[in-house]
């Protein structure tokens, strides 16, 4: 597993910058993400990363009312012209997305963790989503394997669920869902 690199420069950088830094780049399977202006690359996920986000979209999926969309990395979440983030698994109000990106905060973000990326999805992108108004943010993590759950409340994020393993995971927010972390790890 790969380290997260935050590509040095002259100054903060923007959507545009980081469109071209892709293009240039000719998709190595690096996730480029903008980050408060520096530009964030992520290695490709592992195994167990992409079990568990396959699997919790599926059900995501499978539970959603007709006016939203649940979508996997890598989409972009235009959040400001100097942070464009890629979550794991977003749900999206379908009249907000356009064919590019959503440009505006999803209904819900969800990162599944890695060693490379677990402090920037636990501080950074939490941040920021909770700032752009995100309504529900979530961190799986593969190898406890733990769901934590948080909600925004009075503009701040306040959580409302820890489960591990076979404990259950009920949430009303964006929509119904029941779960367990172990259900997420069925390949």
């Amino acid at each position: 597993m790969g380290i997260v690199t935050v590509i040095p420069q002259s100054g903060p950088l923007t959507r545009d910058d980081l469109e071209l830094l892709r293009s240039a780049e000719g998709g190595s399977g690096v996730r480029y993400e903008l980050l408060d202006g520096s530009v964030i690359m992520t290695p490709s996920p592992g195994r167990w990363h992409q079990t568990a986000a396959f699997e919790l979209a599926r059900l995501l999926r499978n539970s959603k009312p007709d006016d939203l969309v649940v979508l996997m990395a890598p989409f972009d979440v235009a959040l400001a012209k100097d942070t464009v983030l890629q979550p794991d698994i977003l749900v999206a109000r379908r009249g907000e997305l356009t064919d590019a990106d959503l440009p505006a905060p999803p209904v819900l973000a969800v990162e599944v963790l890695s060693p490379s990326t677990r402090r920037i999805d636990l501080t950074l992108k939490w941040d920021r989503f909770r700032e752009a108004g995100c309504q529900s943010y979530w961190a799986i993590d593969p190898f406890e394997p733990t769901v934590t759950v948080w909600e925004l409340r009075d503009g701040d994020y306040h959580e409302v669920l820890v489960a591990h393993g076979a404990e259950r995971v009920s949430v009303t927010a964006p929509f119904p869902l029941e779960f367990t972390p172990a259900d997420l790890l069925q390949d």
